[in-house]
């Protein structure tokens, strides 16, 4: 179970980079056709991002089921 668990956090931080650079290399392709973003998502660009309030419950969620089975 404890090897299931570290290639689940293995897979979410890859998964975390890759998204990262694929909106990095997202940004860079469209940064002269794009329109200005507004200040609302600029300031709240995690909160209203989906992909990022995935990887916090997602990450979240699997510290907890380890720390029930520590405890427990």
């Amino acid at each position: 179970m404890m090897i299931a668990s570290i290639l689940i956090g293995i897979l979410l931080v890859a998964s975390l980079v890759y998204t990262f650079r694929a909106g990095r290399a997202v940004d860079v392709r469209n940064s002269e056709v794009d329109k200005e973003i507004s200040g609302t998502i600029k300031k709240n660009w995690v909160s209203l991002n989906p992909i990022f309030l995935a990887y916090i419950i997602g990450i979240g969620a699997m510290l907890l089921y380890i720390v029930y089975h520590i405890v427990r």
